[in-house]
């Protein structure tokens, strides 16, 4: 079991020989019940690192007054935060986990401007996650505002910007894709959650949650954790030779070496990994995959809404920008081809207007 997925915890015996759990933060320890990847396991640790008492009996971490920890632990019990779905707290945890960490018992009131826009750069490896720690550090801060903590927040001081550039994940170029499916052929481990992000055109956390049950009838059912959505989603040709390739002794997909199946962030720690290793530039995520799937059903002529159908987008605004983008290259090449005289006028027509079933057929 690899604990790096839980930060804090280390794996002991105990004087019988059992293997036990252990959450330690400066000098106060908690034991954690149940086995990693379990229900019970993972409500005690995050209780543990949220400070708060677990349902088994753990001990509370004690938080200064006005510090920083003591922000956060009361944001995780205020209704800003339990009015967000379990997937949005999973990954703003990790980023205000992170902050507590390095910089747990700062005073609060002691923040300012300059501060701020150091840990923009410290505490992030690319400007969209530089930008994404910044907005949760204004909301995090309003609400120390409201109970009195500061009186200004000086992450929304006009010297505090965002980054140009950071608000989007970068879709894959169609290089990294070869580059990635060169170093991981068909029948790896690697090569399977490759697929699964970029022919099902899925979150990564719902990729994490896909199960052999959830296929049928040569399609895979997805309910996806941020929209809700319900999909059933046809099955490529190229992610199915990596299903059969890949044996599994269990139910999920994409299993660790114990068997279970990996957390959201614990199949994005490997996947980098994996990125890594296969030489892909820096910034490419399991996000920037599903962008690649919209922008290769676009130009595959699919329509805004087919691609809605496969991406689970609410609505069309999103998806329309694949299909615009397609269109711009399509319109191009055509008006080039007018004034050189080199080819047949392609067909014009826009590709949210006019597709044939079958062209929806192939990623690339």
């Amino acid at each position: 079991m690899n604990l790096k997925e839980y930060p804090g915890v280390s794996r002991f015996y105990d004087n019988r020989g059992a293997i036990r759990y252990r959450y330690r933060r400066r000098a106060v320890a908690v034991y954690i019940h149940g086995v990693p990847g379990s229900e019970q396991f993972e409500e005690e640790y995050q209780a543990a690192r949220d400070g708060k008492r677990a349902r088994a009996g753990g001990v509370g971490l004690k938080a200064k007054a006005g510090s920083v920890n003591a922000l956060v632990v009361a944001f995780y019990a205020s209704p800003e935060w339990r009015n967000l779905k379990a997937s949005s707290q999973a990954s703003r945890r990790r980023i205000l986990e992170k902050l507590r960490e390095k910089h747990g018992d700062l005073p609060v009131a002691k923040m300012h401007a300059d501060y701020v826009k150091r840990q923009m750069i410290a505490m992030a490896e690319t400007p969209m996650q530089a930008n994404r720690w910044l907005q949760l550090l204004r909301q995090l801060l309003d609400y120390a505002m409201e109970d009195g903590t500061i009186a200004t927040n000086p992450a929304r001081e006009p010297g505090v910007k965002k980054f140009k550039g950071g608000g989007e994940h970068t879709p894959w170029p169609e290089d990294e894709i070869e580059n990635f499916e060169a170093r991981w052929p068909t029948g790896t481990k690697e090569r399977l959650a490759f697929d699964l992000f970029l022919c099902t055109g899925q979150r990564i956390g719902d990729v994490a949650k896909m199960m052999r049950t959830h296929i049928r009838d040569g399609e895979i059912r997805v309910v996806q954790e941020k929209t809700g959505a319900e999909l059933w989603i046809p099955i490529h040709p190229q992610l199915g030779a990596s299903l059969a390739a890949v044996p599994s002794k269990g139910l999920a997909l994409l299993q660790r070496q114990s068997g279970q199946p990996y957390t959201k962030g614990g199949l994005d720690n490997w996947f980098r990994r994996k990125r890594e290793a296969a030489g892909i530039a820096p910034g490419l995520s399991p996000h920037g995959l599903r962008k690649a799937a919209g922008r290769r059903l676009a130009e595959a002529d699919a329509t805004a809404h087919m691609i809605k159908a496969i991406l689970g987008h609410k609505s069309l605004r999103e998806v329309e920008r694949y299909t615009r983008d397609a269109d711009q290259r399509r319109n191009a090449r055509a008006a080039m081809a007018k004034l050189t005289g080199t080819q047949t006028e392609p067909n014009l027509s826009s590709a949210a207007d006019s597709v044939s079933s079958a062209e929806v057929k192939r990623f690339k």
